[in-house]
């Protein structure tokens, strides 16, 4: 009972600070530099919710490999089980853009408010044509100073299983000569997908070190991350 009080708390507050947020960015965000945005209207609402979820849910985590992150932006490669690692990850790698489905533009406030921030937004049934998006865009968001987050998978997969990598990033890093950072995560324990009720326990994130991607191939490259990051989420596990 009390877990459904503290999740029931957890999205009201959230909710309650969107409201806010959303009227902060309306005003800000047309007057803010594109490269300021992420880092002046993304972090702290990322921050609250993370502050939220580990204060009324319990969701406490661990960084292992944070050393590894680079100077330079480049693309970040995570697996995806649920909400909580777009919060997260939104904190440690700034200013930064991500891949994004296009029907996400259309959500009133919150797709009027991202469209701001400039995603990567593409058609999911034009595999080729969403490939070139990636590749196009996130070049010229790469070479701008902006990290590009993409989840592979797709889609968020529930806890326990990896799904195929696409090689969309490995592409768009090899296409603009910049590293690859890979992440693994087990928060879909803690944050199940598609589910309501969060658990309270610890999640942890595995920070690889940089992929040069020089002289790679793509799909080559795909597989070794997906390789990685099965490993990884057996080490968590165990």
């Amino acid at each position: 009972m009390l877990r459904i009080i503290n999740t029931g708390l957890f999205y009201s507050l959230l909710s309650t600070w969107t409201m806010f947020w959303f009227i902060f960015c309306c005003v800000s965000l047309p007057l803010l530099p594109a490269n300021r945005r992420h880092r002046v209207i993304v972090k702290p609402w990322c921050h609250t919710a993370l502050f939220l979820s580990k204060h009324l849910c319990g969701v406490n985590y661990q960084v292992i490999g944070a050393e590894n992150i680079p100077d330079s932006p480049g693309v970040i490669i995570s697996n995806h089980q649920s909400a909580w690692e777009t919060f997260f990850l939104q904190t440690i790698f700034t200013p930064q853009t991500q891949v994004i489905k296009r029907e996400l533009l259309a959500i009133p406030f919150f797709g009027w408010t991202f469209r701001l921030l400039n995603p990567i937004a593409i058609n999911r049934k034009d595999v080729r044509g969403s490939l070139k998006t990636i590749i196009s865009k996130g070049t010229t968001l790469l070479q701008k100073g902006n990290w590009i987050l993409i989840f592979p998978e797709g889609t968020r997969k529930p806890y326990g299983k990896l799904g195929k990598y696409s090689s969309g990033g490995a592409a768009l890093a090899i296409n603009a000569a910049k590293q690859i950072v890979p992440v693994a995560h087990n928060a879909g324990k803690v944050w199940p997908s598609y589910q309501w009720l969060k658990n309270p326990g610890t999640i942890t994130v595995v920070i690889g070190q940089p992929i040069d991607t020089t002289d790679k191939n793509h799909k080559q490259l795909s597989n070794e991350l997906h390789a990685w990051t099965e490993q990884q989420l057996a080490d968590i596990d165990n």
